[in-house]
């Protein structure tokens, strides 16, 4: 008996099954895919994060400490990759005379290192001008001291008389925050700013200028030991932060208070904490209403045939059998479901998972498969079940079925939850929330999942409210429904209106997993879409523009190859840039001078980057105020300024290379600004500062290109190397330096990932679920036909029912999905870095999308008129 009912199923209503189990596989694929994209996004995130760690561990000696006695804790504590003695001097400070006067700048460092220490720790140091070897200086030291290579300094010995040495390099120091640290400070310490002066000497030279400063004046003087360490750690950046500061630890009690371990590595972990559990939020909550709306694609499908299932029931009970009996063929059904729809979707989640490049993680596979083989069971099952139990025969055969209002009905659900949804939002957007919660200083990072609600009530309360709205206006067959359906079906609106309100709930039911198909879809697109264009402008606030050119030789322009960069064949527009260091109190910062007028030409300018939210308002206040500046919030804080007040600023003059009070009138706040660091730093007119000067030296070249970047910025590398202390840098570079950054995880696998499944979750609802629902009604249009109805009055009914799920559904669809990508950018606010203007919208996806529902919908109605025109006699007598 079983295998013949089987059998009959799969003859009989095929569609049917092949269609729970194409729901069934479509959850199970996802699943597999969305938490093999999370685990291996994870896995990068900090595979990443730790790679941009320039030293691992700074191990500072205590005063008489054996290095060599640390080296050999060091080793049996961990694996070892690279160790560099490191030795830091202060000093009063270092001259120079030249052109017959003498520059001396305040105190500073003397480092001293190894001959290998710019192959072990390369990030740490980088070469604008001269040798590698040797004597290094600083750049802005040697600004200050008006030098460059081949010049004699003084340095200014603590306690002891100035030693003479020549410059043989001068250098950057980008890690110079983390390079100078006060190793062993509380955590919750007050960040020590790197010196001002710095000077960099070979070790052996070092020894023979501070060693005898070391035994006069031990406090001037401390020994450290840079360490580089395996990174074979755990995926996770909580295991991984654990494992790294267990070794410090166990380092620290191995030399028992002879070493304190400045562990860089384990900080950084600190902070990637909050980013990974970022990503995976934002990854889970682009990933789970797809997985969620897979679902109730599932039980819709399944509960299409509902009506026949009660009536095979009716049958076989009439024929004697019992409700173990029919149970279990119920049972038989949902197991040829669940085998086929977790099979399937097995394989294609194997796809899906090396079309993306990553690994599959089998702990998400097993979850996946569990699911859906639950979801299969359940969704067969439990409604057989509850049918065997609760309805008669006589009630199966009846043709008007009664429909009471549900609970959420009657306790308005729908408006509790868009109610909820209006006030979760309006406070956490006006409170300064934060998603993810990194407490400062400890291990932890948590998640305020209360954010979510918003979004989450929308979406529910939005379908809730439009069942009901579609319900009610259908069921009545209201004048307004018959004059908009005479479109469609002509003289026969009044009778398609009849039959949309006898079949009211099966049609609100389609129009709203249309709408929530479509609203998937559209939010899911419009927050990659603006997600992957503020990456972008992200990368090009760190590298300024497509490509940027700078020069690092103090008061050296790049203006006389403006024309030559220009001249490059996809540049588009070029605008130049003065970067200079200014004083504000006895705070040096960074500080820029620009064309506001011209800057935009060459590079994005965000509103988000000025505390007023408006660009163009503020560069026109700059631009017609010549002595204007804006300055970063925390500048403006401290020094207590308000638009309109005057502050001197400090400015070096090229020909005395001193600093001199230049005065200038505060307009605003900027949050970022184009290669601006993300502390403090300054804005002014470029002609003002060229005036007041007297130099107008430009030192960086922003271009926009309409092709390559790194292509573009090759050429120029190549137009340029002969010119000594240029550097060229490119957007892309850029992407993959900040690569440590939450911005920076890729979106592209999850967007082709999630806007194909949408595009399937559209054509499945618009299509499929209306082609079952015909192939269930093939009975009704059969009549239809039996009493006279002509082809165009049959295809006045179906194309009516097909024009209401589409229209309807895609309209109310695509404003649930704008309202939805809106809060999701809202909430997920902390993703951007600055925040977006608005939504980026991707017009060739959203094309693409209604053209494929049409398509689906034209295909359901086709078959459905292609079934119909078999014998209706047949017809009638298969049903």
């Amino acid at each position: 008996m079983l295998q013949l009912w089987l059998a009959g199923l799969v003859r009989r209503v095929q569609w049917r099954i092949l269609g729970t189990i194409f729901g069934v596989a479509i959850t199970v694929a996802l699943l597999t895919s969305l938490g093999s994209y999370i685990s291996s996004s994870t896995h990068s995130l900090t595979r990443r994060a730790i790679a941009h760690v320039p030293v691992d561990w700074q191990i500072e000696l205590a005063p008489g400490t054996n290095p060599s006695e640390v080296r050999k804790a060091l080793l049996r504590t961990t694996d070892v990759l690279a160790v560099q003695l490191v030795g830091y001097a202060g000093i009063a400070g270092l001259s120079t005379a030249a052109h017959g006067t003498t520059q001396t700048t305040a105190s500073g460092k003397a480092l001293g290192i190894g001959s290998h220490y710019f192959a072990d720790f390369p990030s740490e140091l980088r070469v604008l001008t001269g040798s590698s070897q040797g004597v290094l200086l600083m750049q802005q030291t040697a600004a200050n001291l008006h030098a460059t290579v081949g010049d004699r300094i003084s340095l200014l010995r603590v306690g002891l008389a100035p030693v003479v040495v020549h410059v043989d390099g001068i250098v950057d120091l980008p890690q110079a925050d983390s390079l100078f640290q006060a190793v062993g400070l509380p955590s919750n310490a007050a960040p020590q700013a790197p010196p001002d002066n710095v000077v960099v000497l070979p070790e052996t030279l070092w020894h023979r200028f501070f060693d005898r400063q070391a035994s006069l004046r031990p406090d001037s003087v401390r020994i450290q030991l840079h360490v580089r360490i395996s990174h074979a750690l755990p995926s996770s950046p909580t295991a991984a932060y654990t494992a790294v500061t267990d070794r410090a630890k166990n380092l620290e009690a191995r030399v028992t208070g002879g070493a304190t371990v400045g562990n860089n590595l384990g900080a950084q972990l600190l902070s990637t904490q909050a980013d990974a559990l970022y990503a995976s939020v934002l990854l889970w909550f682009l990933g789970i209403p797809g997985a969620t709306l897979a679902a109730i694609l599932t039980i819709t499908i399944a509960a299409v045939g509902r009506r026949r299932q009660a009536l095979e029931q009716a049958l076989l009970r009439v024929r004697g059998a019992r409700s173990a009996q029919i149970l279990q063929l119920a049972v038989a059904e949902a197991a040829v479901v669940a085998i086929g729809g977790v099979a399937l979707g097995a394989i294609a989640g194997w796809v899906i998972v090396g079309a993306l490049g990553i690994s599959l993680a089998p702990v998400w596979t097993g979850i996946a498969l569990f699911v859906g083989a639950l979801l299969a069971l359940g969704t067969m099952i439990v409604p057989a079940w509850l049918q065997s139990r609760e309805t008669t025969v006589v009630a199966a055969r009846s043709t008007v079925e009664r429909h009471e209002r549900s609970l959420w009905e009657r306790v308005y659900l729908d408006a509790i939850l868009l109610i909820v949804a209006a006030v979760v939002f309006w406070q956490t957007a006006n409170t300064g929330y934060q998603v993810v919660v990194a407490p400062e200083g400890v291990p932890q990072t948590s998640v305020q999942y209360a954010v979510f609600l918003a979004p989450f009530c929308l979406w529910l309360g939005a379908a809730l409210i439009a069942l009901r709205l579609i319900r009610g206006s259908l069921s009545r067959a209201s004048n307004t429904v018959t004059s908009l359906l005479r479109v469609s079906a002509g003289n026969l609106a009044p009778l398609v209106a009849a039959s949309f309100a006898r079949q009211s709930h099966l049609l609100a039911k389609g129009v709203v997993l249309v709408m929530l198909a479509f609203s998937f879809a559209l939010s899911t697109a419009l927050f990659n879409t603006t997600y992957n264009a503020q990456s972008r402008v992200d990368a090009q606030l760190t590298n300024g523009a497509d490509v940027t050119v700078q020069t690092h030789v103090p008061f050296t322009s790049v203006a006389s190859f403006r024309s030559r960069l220009s001249g490059l064949p996809d540049v588009r527009a070029t605008a130049l840039m003065q970067h200079r260091l200014a004083y504000v109190g006895n705070d040096l910062q960074d500080f820029y001078g620009i064309d506001s007028r011209t800057l935009a030409q060459a590079t994005t300018i965000s509103n988000a980057f000025f505390a007023n939210g408006n660009a163009a308002a503020t560069l026109n206040s700059l631009a017609t105020n010549p002595d204007g500046v804006l300055v970063s919030q925390e500048t403006a804080t401290t020094y207590e300024l308000h638009p309109g007040d005057p502050i001197n600023l400090r400015l070096q003059w090229p020909s005395d290379h001193r600093y001199h009070v230049v005065p200038f009138r505060f307009l605003g706040v900027v949050r970022e600004f184009p290669t601006a660091p993300k502390d403090s730093f300054i804005i002014a007119n470029a002609d003002y500062v060229a005036r007041t000067t007297t130099s107008a030296a430009a030192s960086i070249a922003l271009l926009r290109v309409s092709g390559s970047p790194s292509a573009t910025a090759a050429q120029a590398r190549k137009l340029l190397e002969s010119v000594p202390g240029v550097q060229v840098t490119d957007i892309e570079t850029a992407t993959r330096e900040i690569s440590a950054s939450l911005t920076s995880v890729s979106l592209a696998g999850l967007t082709a990932l999630e806007l194909s499944f949408a595009v399937v979750f559209v054509v499945a609802t618009s299509g499929l679920i209306l082609g079952l629902s015909f192939a269930e009604r093939r009975r009704m249009y059969a009549i239809l036909c039996a009493l006279g109805a002509r082809d165009n009055q049959l295809r006045a009914f179906l194309w009516s029912e097909g024009a209401l799920l589409l229209i309807v559904g895609s309209a109310a669809g695509c404003a649930l999905g704008v309202a939805l990508a809106h809060i999701l950018v809202a909430v997920l606010t902390g993703v951007f870095d600055p925040p977006p203007e608005g939504l980026a919208v991707p017009w060739a996806y959203i094309a693409v999308l209604f053209a494929l529902a049409v398509a689906g919908t034209g295909v359901a109605v086709g078959n459905a008129v292609a079934v119909m025109k078999r014998s209706v006699t047949q017809t009638i007598r298969e049903l």
